[in-house]
């Protein structure tokens, strides 16, 4: 099913939105945990609209209400269930969007796939909203690997043409990120912020890169062929709106590169096996090497701007143009960071969950 994703720890994320709410199910979890509730609200505000400059004005609360799986605070072996009501929803910005489909937006191919049955508004199931009830399963998800020493954190590596310092290859500064715009490099925080104010200012947005890290991974995680842990995070990574690309440790720069500077050496650190180098990304041949598991993810510009657009009148049959109404990201990269990370949590516990590998 396209809405639902995993093996053993398997969910599944239902609503629209401006549907009255959206939410997530969450079947697998393990039994016995107590989550940090005011920690996930932490995280799930993290994701949240209506945070500044760089963020859509559109205000919700997002707080979460849990339907099943819980009793007395911890986690009982039933589905965790939980829904976030939509509180601020403009649904006639959105009217004129039937007939003249956005650029770079599914409406089009929405519309060809479900005809008149697609729900145009905001976007529908297709809309970054459906985001929140992801980032509900990977805040649990993060919780939990926390407890067995399994950190994952994401900082924003670009915004346009302003790059963050990448992270270390063997030990990623993952403590140094903090707030609702994790950089390394402070100085950088405040350079795409104006990259992303110039973009606003001028009716247009901008897009980014994220990159993340997941250390403490033991190894021996993962699945070849088809089952391996860059395809499992790759199939979950894909889900978040505006992801248009994804690499693993050097990724795509491994193309310019020979086999004696890609390959990382072997050393043995006590009993530990270890790599020199960490090009390969914490992956080989779909399984953890133990090493950090370090990866990017890029983000596109939001596609809804203020700019006047070019597109098509499907009742006419001719060439239309579009002024896009409603309240939008001019950047969406900060607010996707959360959602990189809860989207790799929920990947990696459930390959480690399928492993059966007590952590």
């Amino acid at each position: 099913m396209s809405s639902s994703f995993g093996t053993i720890l398997k969910l599944s994320i239902f609503g629209q939105s401006h549907a009255p709410a959206i939410g997530m199910c969450l079947d697998g979890f393990p039994v016995g945990f107590a989550p940090d509730f005011d920690a996930l609200a932490a995280f799930l505000a993290r994701r949240a609209p209506g945070q500044g400059d760089y963020a859509t004005a559109r205000r919700e609360a997002d707080t979460p209400e849990f339907l099943s799986g819980l009793v007395g605070g911890h986690t009982c072996g039933a589905p965790i269930a939980a829904i976030i009501r939509n509180t601020n929803t403009q649904s006639g910005d959105y009217v004129n969007l039937r007939d003249i489909p956005r650029p770079s937006h599914a409406d089009y191919p929405a519309q060809v796939k479900y005809g008149g049955a697609q729900d145009i508004a905001g976007g529908g199931h297709f809309s970054g909203r459906l985001t929140a009830p992801l980032c509900i399963a990977g805040g649990l998800s993060l919780q939990y690997l926390q407890s067995k020493g399994i950190q994952i954190a994401a900082h924003i590596a670009q915004i346009g043409s302003v790059c963050d310092a990448p992270f270390s290859q063997l030990e990623p500064e993952i403590s140094m990120l903090q707030g609702a715009f994790p950089t390394l490099d402070k100085a950088k925080a405040a350079q795409m912020r104006e990259e992303i104010a110039a973009a606003k200012a001028d009716g247009d947005s901008v897009g980014g890169a994220i990159a993340c890290a997941v250390v403490g991974l033991p190894a021996g995680i993962g699945e070849p062929m088809f089952g391996g842990l860059e395809n499992r995070l790759a199939q979950i990574l894909f889900g978040i709106p505006a992801v248009k690309g994804v690499e693993f440790g050097s990724g795509f720069d491994c193309a310019g590169m020979r086999g004696s500077v890609h390959n990382d050496p072997y050393f043995m650190d006590g009993e530990r096996v270890c790599t020199k180098t960490n090009h390969a990304g914490g992956i080989l041949g779909g399984i953890s090497t133990g090493m950090p598991l370090l990866f990017r993810v890029a983000v596109k510009p939001t596609a809804s701007i203020a700019k006047q657009q070019e597109s098509v009148s499907l009742s006419r049959n001719c060439d239309a143009a579009l002024e896009i109404r409603g309240r939008h990201d001019p950047c969406i990269v900060p607010r996707a960071v959360p959602c990189v990370e809860a989207a790799a949590a929920i990947a990696i516990l459930d390959a480690l969950l399928e492993a059966n590998i007590s952590v």
